[in-house]
């Protein structure tokens, strides 16, 4: 499926707020070295993940088929297994490892991609101040 229009561009990037919603950053799509990709960014930061995470997580979470906690972590930090942070980069997942691409920046993963599917309506997310869950709608 397509979701670049509903993502936005540099020029015009979607809007988002972290699960707990004390954040706001963007998203947007671009290419890189023939790819789309996503495009993550926080203040200063730029984060990059592979765009398959979109079809990918929302599989998992259908398949999953009940709350997943989202356990989002830096990428030097361990991951809680069973939580969306460690399938984003464990080698069962789709692409064998991590959907983030700018080494050291690969992480929060669980933090700024469920705020995305929630808006294109292929997930629901919860907004407390910590221990967020997603699951597949």
């Amino acid at each position: 499926m397509d979701y670049k229009e509903k993502i936005g561009t540099v020029k015009n990037p979607l809007q988002l707020k972290t699960p707990p919603l004390s954040s706001e950053y963007t998203m947007h799509v671009a290419e890189k070295d023939g790819s789309e990709i996503l495009v993550c960014t926080v203040g200063k930061t730029v984060l990059h993940y592979d765009i398959r995470c979109i079809q990918d997580l929302h599989n998992m979470l259908k398949s999953h088929g009940d709350w997943m906690l989202l356990g989002s972590k830096d990428e030097k930090v361990l991951t809680k297994p069973d939580t969306v942070e460690h399938w984003g980069r464990s080698p069962e997942n789709p692409i064998g490892g991590w959907y983030g691409l700018k080494k050291n920046f690969r992480g929060r993963f669980g933090m700024y991609i469920p705020p995305l599917l929630e808006h294109l309506g292929l997930a629901e997310v919860e907004h407390n101040k910590r221990n967020n869950r997603m699951c597949a709608v």
